[in-house]
Parts: C-alpha cells; sequence; structure tokens
C-alpha cells in the first residue's frame, strides 16, 4: 500500500475527526507531500510503502531536510520550520499506529531543540504612553483607541480582533467569546474602561454595517451587506499600532502581537495562575504559555527580596 492515499485519509481524518483548520491541513499537506518525495529520492524509487519508513529513512530525511532550502536555491529551513515537518510526520505516524498499519513507531521522531525567541511586551504606562498620543476628537481616533484597548484588556489576536461583529461583543457584562486557533472558541473579558472606549467609537458611527471596526474607506460602491470589504485588515491594525507607538517613543518593535504579550505578562506579574492565563490566551499547550514565565523573573527577585527571611 502506498503512503499517498493514507497521507490523504490522513488529511481528511484531521479535518473532520480532528476539527482542524483548511490553513492547518493545508500545512500539514505541505510537508507530508516534501517527505513523500524527499524520501522517494533517498529510496531512489517511485512511491512508498509505510513500511519502508525506517529509522535509517528518518535519520536520512532529516539531513536533507536540514539542507533542502540551499538546495532549491533559498535559505536553509530554520530549527521551527524543521519542526512542524517532523510534528506533521509524527502525527501522520500516530495515525497508521491507531488504524494498525505497520509503520515507524511515532515515538521515535524527536523534534529538533527550538531556542525561542525574547518575548518584546509593554509596560502598563508604555501603553498608556500609546494612548495618549491618539486624538479621539475624530472617528478614526475613536476606533484606534478601541482597537489597542481591546488588544490589551483581552490579549486578543489580531486576526480574531478583525473578525468581530459589533453584536459580538456584549459591552454591558463586558465579556464575549471569539473562536480562536482550531475552531476552538473561549471567553474573552475586557475592562470597563475599554468597554467605554469601544462605545465611544460605535456611538460616533452612521453606518449599519455589522463589522466591529472599519478602515475609512467611504466608497460606497465596495460596500457588501457583510460589511467585509469595509472591515479592518491584520495589516491595518498593524500600522495603527506601529504609529502610535512610534510617537509615544517607544524604540522596540511594537506589534499587535506586543499588546498580547502585554496582556499576559501584566497578569502573570500581578499573580495570575499560568493555567488561568492559558485558558485566556486560548493556548493548547501549557508549554506555549511558559514563554513569558522569564519575562517575570525580575519580578521574582522583588517577592524574593520582599518575602525571605534574611539570616542573623
Amino acid at each position: 500500500m502506498d503512503i499517498s492515499n493514507l497521507i490523504n485519509d490522513f488529511l481528511e481524518h484531521l479535518e473532520i475527526e480532528g476539527g482542524r483548520s483548511k490553513k492547518t491541513v493545508d500545512n500539514y499537506k505541505l510537508y507530508l507531500e516534501r517527505f513523500y518525495g524527499l524520501a522517494q529520492e533517498i529510496l531512489n524509487q517511485d512511491g512508498l510503502r509505510p513500511e519502508e519508513i525506517t529509522k535509517e529513512l528518518l535519520r536520512k530525511y532529516r539531513i536533507r531536510l536540514n539542507r533542502y532550502g540551499s538546495e532549491i536555491g533559498g535559505e536553509d529551513f530554520k530549527a521551527i520550520t524543521q519542526a512542524y515537518h517532523l510534528i506533521a510526520l509524527r502525527g501522520f505516524l500516530k495515525y497508521l499506529a491507531r488504524r494498525e498499519i505497520k509503520s515507524l513507531d511515532p515515538s521515535l521522531v524527536d523534534l529538533p531543540k527550538i531556542i525561542r525567541k525574547q518575548v518584546t511586551f509593554l509596560h502598563y504606562d508604555e501603553v498608556e504612553d500609546m494612548l495618549e498620543q491618539i486624538d479621539t476628537s475624530t472617528e478614526s481616533g475613536l476606533r484606534d483607541r478601541a482597537i489597542i484597548e481591546l488588544l490589551y484588556s483581552g490579549g486578543l489576536r489580531v486576526s480574531e480582533l478583525v473578525g468581530l461583529n459589533r453584536d459580538s461583543i456584549n459591552l454591558e457584562r463586558r465579556e464575549f467569546m471569539v473562536r480562536g486557533k482550531g475552531s476552538k472558541d473561549r471567553p474573552i473579558f475586557i475592562s470597563e474602561a475599554c468597554a467605554d472606549r469601544v462605545s465611544d467609537y460605535l456611538d460616533a458611527r452612521t453606518d449599519s454595517l455589522p463589522a466591529l471596526f472599519l478602515n475609512n474607506s467611504r466608497n460606497t460602491q465596495t460596500v457588501d451587506t457583510s460589511g467585509n470589504y469595509r472591515r479592518m485588515t491584520a495589516r491595518s491594525v498593524e500600522r495603527i499600532v506601529e504609529k502610535y507607538a512610534r510617537l509615544a517613543g517607544i524604540t522596540k518593535h511594537v506589534s499587535p502581537h506586543t499588546l498580547r504579550h502585554s496582556f499576559a505578562t501584566d497578569l502573570l506579574m500581578n499573580g495570575a495562575d499560568i493555567r488561568a492565563v492559558q485558558s485566556m490566551l486560548g493556548h493548547a499547550d501549557i508549554s506555549t504559555t511558559q514563554i513569558y514565565t522569564h519575562v517575570t523573573d525580575a519580578h521574582l527577585r522583588e517577592v524574593h527580596e520582599k518575602f525571605h527571611s534574611e539570616t542573623k
């Protein structure tokens, strides 16, 4: 049995039983098709059977994967990109094992060690400095203030923010649901000040379009009933955040995701449980949330000095 058909079965399994997003399924398809092609080259044959996936084939595949970028005239794959390929392969092998199809034991697929980039975040006073740069005498200014407040107060991903509609958010209860990565729903909670800023922006609007945040286009020919043509894009939000960080004199690179980092860091530094922060961020794995723990190390020194008894 050639694995090409089994790969298609696995991808369908991911989409239907696994509930994975189309983007995730497309990525897995790319990674597994690349494995299939390189494995045939390594073995110098057409096709590949499950039992032919061995430790030796895996070793040679990892070497080819490490050099793949330069082989096609580009840069070598970074460790994180190689890890994505191996995660897809390991998932496929687990699928074969569940179907009792003999192949390589998925536990033998080790992932490369990933050195994560240091997390960039803003302190509360830096966020305040950004907000003070916004001219709220205009509708666009009210919108920009509401966007930054919502990113920081709710810890939203920019994709989640631009997908919001007016009826998505309950300003009285100051909580609502978003659908994040992997089509998983999670609750978002916002401060009273944030709810007030969003309300100010909506009160200033004269349209009835459903999108919560609109771009500045006034060309009515581009408007459809869903409001998609006037909806803010992720790139537009990135430009807004970058603009006010620059005006506030903040020299580090600031993006919408920086505000999400700032949300998580602020919670942890004020004593929030890491499991609770994991839920609020929508992380499937606690290890993803743990990237924030090292940025609170300075805060741990303050705790040590305040609460630890000195010897006499």
